[in-house]
Formats: structure tokens, sequence, C-alpha cells
């Protein structure tokens, strides 16, 4: 995720911190040294909302380490200000599965709750569940209770059937026992939207932040049940089906000048670059202008002849079978960078398998159902 940073590997997973959560951080601070002018009051206030983002850190390694148990990675984990995503390749294929990953989560809450509980009992201090986050007051809750309570909070408005929260996965996965996954994911999305018209309603009669919850909600609906839509169109489809099969090749050597021939006479973007029969690199677009930008005057007039394809094409890339299943080559290239894939049969280079291609397959196909 852009403008994100990497703060180590936990359990083999990237954690990334991303930097509005630093900037979320300093307003806390300043805000609450404004009011109290007060250290002990700002490092308070601050190191809560670190644990609370410990605690939401935690629950989404619940999820990954779940899903790694059905075979399923996770990319990386990154922490902003609305709280933590976990990025897994997919989502298990069992709905059993998937249920299993969604509850995960909100069940590491649980066991903060009731580690914590157990500690505030220990030193004999109340259990208070309605304990305000920011109370900064003497007479407030302690910094435990607080803590425990937005534990609380954050297992229940995880379980609202509603995408993206857990509940409405859960939802998805006790319906896709009963129906087929397109379906399923249709019908919680519903149920989502129908949450988020009912925070957007209360929010603004009473707290405005229900109406950007309102608004997150909404989105998250609709981008699963996208998600689930391309899913259904792609199942059974293999990637000769949506490759490019007329598109042009470069070799290493090839001077950048002809690759800018090619670019400018067609629709084609990225150029595969085979040595004979094997394919060993991608020359992209962006490369490709990349290059042409760093040349001298002189070099620029003649497209960058000075230099040769093999000295900008990207060399770390993804091949796809042609008989291989287009929604699993698809998965491998969503997680690269390039967003072009040489398609090979039997060891030949047959064809591209692109992003903008796709789309255009999904779409040539859901109009085709829509006419049967």
């Amino acid at each position: 995720m852009k403008w994100s940073l990497s703060v180590g590997r936990i359990a083999g997973i990237r954690v990334q911190i991303h930097l509005t959560f630093i900037a979320l951080l300093v307003w806390i601070g300043l805000s609450i040294w404004s009011s109290s002018k007060s250290v002990p009051a700002v490092v308070s206030g601050v190191g809560f909302l670190l644990a609370l983002f410990l605690c939401v850190v935690l629950h989404e390694f619940g999820h990954a380490l779940m899903a790694r148990r059905y075979g399923v990675r996770t990319r990386d984990i990154t922490l902003l200000p609305i709280g933590g995503v976990a990025r897994l390749e997919r989502m298990p294929e069992k709905p059993s599965q998937e249920l299993a990953v969604a509850l995960a989560g909100p069940a590491v809450n649980v066991v903060i709750v009731i580690l914590l509980a157990i500690v505030l009992t220990a030193f004999g201090q109340p259990l208070v569940f309605n304990a305000l986050v920011f109370d900064e007051s003497a007479a407030g809750p302690g910094w435990l209770q607080r803590l425990m309570a937005v534990n609380v909070l954050l297992v229940v408005f995880n379980m609202l059937p509603a995408f993206p929260m857990d509940g409405g996965r859960v939802l998805r996965a006790l319906l896709a026992m009963r129906m087929n996954y397109a379906r399923a994911t249709r019908s919680a999305a519903t149920v989502g939207k129908l949450f988020a018209v009912g925070f957007a309603i209360l929010g603004f009669y009473s707290n405005p932040f229900l109406m950007l919850i309102a608004v997150f909600v909404w989105l998250g609906a609709s981008q699963e049940s996208v998600a689930a839509t391309l899913k259904g169109t792609l199942d059974g489809i293999k990637v000769s089906s949506a490759m490019i099969t007329d598109f042009r090749a470069l070799a290493p050597e090839d001077p950048l000048s002809r690759a800018v021939e090619l670019l400018l006479a067609g629709s084609q973007q990225d150029f595969p670059v085979t040595d004979g029969a094997r394919v060993v690199g991608v020359l992209t677009r962006q490369s490709l202008l990349t290059a042409l930008a760093s040349q001298t005057d002189g070099a620029r007039a003649g497209y960058g002849s000075q230099q040769r394809v093999v000295d900008v094409m990207q060399r770390d890339v993804l091949l796809a079978d042609a008989d291989e299943m287009l929604d699993e080559a698809l998965l491998r290239m969503q997680g690269s960078p390039l967003r072009t894939m040489p398609v090979l049969s039997l060891g030949t280079l047959v064809g591209l398998l692109t992003m903008e291609n796709v789309g255009e397959f999904v779409s040539v196909q859901n109009a085709l159902a829509r006419t049967r």
C-alpha cells in the first residue's frame, strides 16, 4: 500500500504503518496537550492509542494465521487510522474455512478481553465495560479498563453482518453453505448496504462519524459484490480464452527506438522480450518512457538509440500457461507489479494476459449473459 512504512515481519508477514496513522498519533497528542498542558496526559493518551492499535494488529494476525492453516498466504498487514487491513491472497474456497477465518479476528479480541478482565480482577479493579476511550479525568476508568471496553466494542462492531466487517464475511459463509458463492455474496452485500443506510440516518441525527462509517460500509459491500461477480464470471475459464493473441515481441538487443515504433504503431503497452523461444523479460510502457526521459538531448532525438531493450526491461516476470485457470493466473498477477503476463503453451509464447484484456473479457461475458 502506498505511503506505508514497513516495521518488520512477524510470522513471515510484513507489517506496515500508513503515514496517516502517524499523523493521527500526532493529532491526538496535540489535542490532549492543548486541553491539559500535561505531558503525562499526552503520554497516557498516545500510549493508549498505540495499545489499542496493537490489539487491532493482533486481530488481523488472527485472520492471517487462520488463513495460513488453509494454505492462504497474507501479503501484508497495514495499520490505518480506521483500523488494520490484512491483505489475503484469496479467501478459502470452502464456506466453513471462510467462516473460521472471519471468526478468528474477533476471537482474538475476546481473548484479550478475558485476559484484561483476569488482570483487573486480580488487582481488585471493577470491570467497567462502558468506559470512555479518551477520558483522562482522575475519577474516570483506568487505562486497562478502557482498553478492555474498547475491545468489547471491537467485537460487537466487527460482528455486524455488513461488509467489510467480519460479520459480513460470516454471513456470506453461512449463506454459501446453502447457495452458490456469488448469490451468497450479493445477499450479504445487500444486508451490508441496509446497515450503511441505517448508519447514515443515525449519523445525520446524532453523530456525523456514523455517516463516515456508512460510506465505508457501502463501498465495502459494493466491492465484495463486484469481486464475487468477477469470480463467478471467471470460474472454469482458461487463460487461453482471455489472452491477447495479436501482439509484438522484442529481442534483448533491439534498440529502444524499435520499442518506440511498436508503441506508436498500435495499442500494445507492454512488450514481451524473447531470446529465441525463451521469455527473458517484459518491457513496460512506463520503463520505456522513464528510459527515454533520462537520455541526453541527442539520444532523445533518436528515441534512446544508445540503449538496448535488455538494459531497460523487467526481468522478474511471471509466466502463465494457456491451459491454466484464468482466476488463478489473475490472482498471481494481482500480486505482481507488472500488469502483463506472457502466456506459454508447450514452452512457446502464444499470447499476453493483461488486466485490461481481462476486464474486456468480463464485459463481453456479462453482455452475453444479459442477452441469454
